[in-house]
């Protein structure tokens, strides 16, 4: 995927209110940008970090940039706007780069299921059997050099756990898919430090059938690519 216009480079100065930051770009100017995460983002707003912009050409938006990379401790690179890993996931799926995932030949985005809820990727095979692929951004290396998901507490993300498991039961495929959006993650886990109730409907919903898979992102300031697939380690749940 390439970012349709050259991103700018700035410095970042604060986030808040969740969706509001405040970058400062190389001219001195600071300007006020929309962050599209509605995580923590853990480890990936460092003061004075690099940032990286796109701007919009709609004169109607109320906030004329975008957040989309940060460097992270001078060296790494990580996706910020999760509103790009869907898309790039079912770039990955349609070019046939997820080998476990090859043997389908229809793919549809946010279709209804659950309760109340939506897929990021149906995909149907020639003899209509279907599989359901939710995508999970992960952007938190913590320091024991190790990937995890989520970086905050996330209930919305433990009922797409069940729901999965639900489609399971019901006798279809259903897989958790780690779109890893962080050049210096090597390593999935789940965060049972920051959400124990997660980790253990994960190790749950998995014995129920569900399949787990964590692919890197390389990230440049040009284009994303999904490369190759990384191990999913199961954490330790706290007791």
């Amino acid at each position: 995927m390439d970012f349709p216009t050259p991103l700018i480079e700035g410095r970042l100065i604060k986030r808040y209110k969740r969706f509001l930051s405040d970058i400062q770009l190389p001219n001195g100017e600071i300007v006020v940008a929309h962050c599209p995460n509605t995580g923590s983002m853990k480890r990936c707003q460092q003061d004075g970090a690099r940032v990286w912009l796109s701007k919009s050409t709609n004169p109607k938006r109320k906030l004329g940039y975008t957040w989309e990379l940060v460097e992270i401790d001078n060296k790494h690179l990580a996706c910020i706007n999760t509103g790009l890993p869907n898309k790039l996931i079912g770039e990955a799926i349609e070019n046939d780069v997820v080998k476990e995932l090859l043997d389908y030949s229809g793919i549809k985005a946010e279709v209804k299921y659950g309760e109340n809820s939506r897929i990021d990727w149906l995909l149907t095979g020639n003899e209509g059997q279907k599989c359901y692929v939710e995508v999970k951004n992960v952007t938190l290396l913590e320091e024991d050099g190790n990937g995890y998901f989520p970086d905050a507490v996330t209930d919305r993300g433990r009922k797409h756990l069940y729901e999965l498991a639900k489609m399971v039961e019901e006798g279809h495929r259903a897989v958790l898919f780690f779109c890893v959006s962080h050049t210096g993650i090597d390593s999935v886990s789940p965060a049972a430090h920051i959400d124990e109730k997660y980790a253990l409907a994960f190790e749950d919903v998995l014995s129920k059938g569900v399949e787990v898979l964590a692919y890197k992102v390389d990230i440049t300031t040009k284009k994303m690519i999904v490369s190759y697939s990384i191990p999913v380690i199961s954490s330790k749940v706290i007791s």
